[in-house]
């Protein structure tokens, strides 16, 4: 993130012309994610985005068919429009942080096979430890833009109560986590989720620094138009709550 504000109107970060350029699978999702950002009001506006992606052993399959690629893509083609420096970083996470590093405009096709391959065991699932890194990566960073970390998971964290504290401490932030849950709808797996999407302000948190929404079983299977949506919809009320807060300047 190079050193970005939430200037509206200047267009988006990447022109069409450089994503055609250097990434030409992601011009429609690079088409439809301008869309849903000029429907939500954040047509120019400028944040950075991070992706998490669950490493879990459950989430094998999800590896295997493709669909966390798909999902880096379609981060990809959003980030385009909102960060000018073409790359996305990713944590990977399990029991532990697997690994920090990052997607790009220019090597985003076959990359999430190509990271995984270095990594270890697929153990279980730590939020907070994810969290955690996405927070020093962003104060590393030396960013004050806003932040929208896309924070993918197919279940509930091993260790809630941690969970809800850093959601709580990280509203603080210029962060907003956007929870993607992949799986069975109507699993209980999710019902943490849901709650975390829904503690009380200003008894827990500052502002609601949190949305969540359910992918489904084949996730790939969610249009971009919804999709983009679903990613987007909640960020301009936490903009405006975390300016009222000062919370983003």
């Amino acid at each position: 993130m190079q050193g970005a504000d939430t200037a509206v109107g200047t267009g988006p970060a990447i022109s069409l012309t450089k994503v055609r350029e250097t990434a030409p699978a992601l011009v429609g999702h690079y088409r439809s994610a301008g869309i849903s950002l000029e429907k939500h009001g954040l047509g120019g506006h400028r944040a950075a985005v991070y992706l998490v992606v669950d490493h879990s052993g459950s989430m094998r399959p999800y590896y295997n068919d493709g669909s966390v690629q798909a999902l880096a893509d379609r981060v990809l083609g959003l980030s385009s429009h909102l960060d000018d420096d073409g790359t996305v970083p990713v944590v990977f996470f399990s029991t532990d942080v697997d690994a920090v590093t990052d997607i790009a405009l220019g090597n985003h096709h076959g990359r999430i096979d190509e990271i995984r391959a270095g990594l270890g065991h697929m153990g279980k699932t730590s939020y907070h430890l994810a969290m955690d890194a996405v927070i020093d990566h962003y104060l590393d960073s030396g960013s004050t833009a806003p932040a929208l970390v896309v924070f993918q998971t197919d279940g509930g964290p091993i260790n809630k109560l941690a969970a809800e504290r850093y959601l709580c401490k990280a509203a603080k932030l210029p962060l907003f986590w956007q929870f993607v849950g992949f799986g069975n709808t109507r699993s209980s797996q999710f019902d943490f989720l849901r709650k975390l999407d829904e503690l009380a302000v200003p008894a827990r948190r500052t502002v609601d620094n949190a949305g969540y929404f359910h992918a489904g079983q084949d996730p790939r299977k969610v249009p971009d138009s919804e999709l983009y949506d679903r990613l987007v919809a909640e960020f301009p009320l936490w903009l405006a709550a975390a300016r009222e807060q000062g919370i983003v300047r």
